[in-house]
């Protein structure tokens, strides 16, 4: 793996499970993993139009990050870079070398 190409820092989040102030389990936004370098390549876009002239545009991404910084990121969680939201959909070892990750992610833009 060519390290010099990791050139983006994101966070990655997941669902936090904590107790309300009524005392019952309840989930918040909290960060999982911060400054993690990967990279970040787009793959496929749509757009879709829908009522009253709305856009919507899906784009998916492959996110590239080292094996030992993303072995304990999940389907459920997602990843933000720059204001960008990126919705995880699957999580490939190629080769199940142990050496990199491919992060197959959409961002959903409204």
């Amino acid at each position: 793996m060519n390290a010099g190409k990791l050139r983006g820092k994101v966070t990655v989040w997941h669902k936090e499970k904590f107790q309300n102030e009524l005392k019952q389990t309840d989930y918040r936004d909290a960060v999982f993993k911060d400054k993690v370098w990967v990279e970040i390549i787009p793959q496929t876009a749509t757009l879709q139009r829908a009522q009253a002239e709305t856009l919507l545009s899906n784009t998916t991404h492959k996110i590239i990050v080292r094996y030992g910084s993303g072995k304990d990121i999940t389907k459920n969680m997602w990843i933000t870079y720059k204001d960008h939201r990126f919705d995880i959909k699957f999580i490939l070892n190629p080769y199940f070398r142990n050496a990199k990750l491919e992060i197959f992610a959409e961002e959903v833009i409204r």
